[in-house]
């Protein structure tokens, strides 16, 4: 679950830390009730100190998600490949990380441990932070927008037996690379946070671009999923099956 999606989503507004952590978390549940695959969501910063992150786990855990990732970014925080980003000292995250490890109930809920110091520290920092984060007990290591082939080739060599996420964010800061690429290199989890967002977005601008145009949005229907594909996508299907399992039962009772 993507942080910059959800507040593209929910609130029409840029990913700069205007949510809550009540929010992405109720965000984040209706995901994990809509799909069968496991979600790995967005946790921002934690939404406040050590004692806070305590909360944000535990709050995720019980909304289903397979696992959070939590930044080292000042709050408010902002999308990892937008400028102007600040970080915390990494001894402060640190212990965010230690207070999130404690939190978990789930052993299988993993803690991934974000940071955003390429940008404001260099990559030398980043990766240091890195090293101090997993010490601290984080599962997997998301070195966020390193710049250059290199940069990633340089992510990958630190933390060789490491699992590391590479977080492939459209148009921004990193270069694109190949799932190959990162095979090869040994990243383990790859992220598409924005690619149907950016879809979505187009083909609504153009659906409503000849509605306007011509009246009705029979031209661009061909392109479009059929109506009842769309409602069988969402569920349909099975609110029939239940329908006729339980639709004609009638309540009541004597009292």
């Amino acid at each position: 679950m993507t942080g910059f999606g959800t507040s593209a989503g929910r609130l029409g507004r840029p990913d700069v830390g205007l949510l809550t952590m009540s929010e992405m978390v109720d965000n984040a549940r209706r995901i994990v009730e809509a799909v069968d695959l496991p979600v790995i969501a967005d946790a921002d910063t934690g939404y406040g100190n050590p004692i806070n992150v305590i909360r944000t786990v535990r709050e995720y855990e019980q909304a289903g998600v397979a696992a959070i990732h939590i930044e080292d970014q000042v709050s408010p925080k902002k999308c990892g490949h937008m400028e102007g980003k600040q970080v915390i000292p990494a001894a402060e995250m640190v212990e965010k990380i230690q207070a999130a490890v404690a939190a978990r109930r789930d052993p299988n809920f993993l803690l991934i441990a974000r940071t955003d110091a390429r940008a404001v520290e260099g990559l030398d920092a980043a990766l240091e932070r890195g090293r101090r984060y997993r010490a601290a007990g984080a599962d997997v290591l998301f070195i966020e927008a390193p710049q250059s082939d290199e940069e990633i080739a340089a992510v990958a060599a630190a933390f060789p037996d490491v699992p590391l996420l590479f977080n492939y964010a459209e148009g921004g800061k990193t270069p694109m690379v190949s799932n190959q690429r990162l095979r090869e290199l040994g990243f383990r989890i790859v992220i598409f946070p924005i690619s149907t967002l950016l879809a979505a977005t187009r083909a609504m601008r153009e659906v409503l671009a000849r509605i306007r145009e011509e009246g009705t949005p029979q031209s661009a229907l061909a392109d479009l999923p059929k109506f009842a594909e769309f409602t069988s996508f969402i569920g349909l299907p099975e609110i029939t099956e239940l329908e006729q399992r339980f639709g004609h039962v009638q309540s009541g009772g004597k009292g």
